[in-house]
């Protein structure tokens, strides 16, 4: 049986992704093949290509097996399996693993959990501090519990609503 990707989909990057969407189709392919399939919509060098499916077979990713002097591709999991793993991480990391939480935000509801996005929090912290400063004229002080929580549902609904996007962007 096949490796699974050792790394997140989420983390791969835009051409890696494209790459994989040319390949799912294919099956299996050429560098060629794939650069060839890819130049429509883009174009990039024989080698570029090279070096992004070389990336992906170490990453898992893909695997590949020698024909001749090229190497033949093929994706160690289906675009189905890849929408399901990437889903589920999203699931996982922005909706505290609630099914229920993505749905109901996916619906225009707010029910996703107060943690969410740790790495924004800086900016968050700021923003809060900056919005209570305003709503006083004394010296600042730290923003409540409420507003810290509220801006950072803020900040993970855009990062959810990012990563949607970008799924559908590179998997559809």
């Amino acid at each position: 049986m096949s490796p699974s990707p050792r790394r997140s989909l989420l983390d791969l990057a835009p051409l890696e992704l494209d790459c994989l969407n040319t390949l799912w189709p294919m099956g299996e392919g050429t560098v060629r093949e794939i650069r060839d399939a890819l130049a429509a919509r883009r174009p990039r060098a024989y080698t570029t290509i090279m070096t992004i499916m070389d990336r992906l077979a170490r990453k898992g990713v893909v695997e590949r097996r020698k024909a001749g002097r090229a190497y033949i591709y093929r994706a160690n999991l289906s675009a189905e399996q890849a929408r399901s793993q990437a889903i589920g991480q999203v699931i996982e990391n922005f909706f505290a693993g609630s099914k229920d939480a993505l749905l109901s935000h996916l619906d225009g509801h707010s029910a996703a959990p107060a943690y969410g996005v740790t790495s924004d929090a800086p900016r968050v912290y700021a923003a809060a501090a900056s919005a209570s400063a305003s709503a006083s004229s004394s010296a600042p002080q730290l923003p409540s519990v409420a507003t810290v929580s509220a801006l950072r549902e803020d900040a993970a609904k855009a990062a959810v609503s990012d990563a949607a996007e970008n799924i559908d962007a590179t998997l559809l």
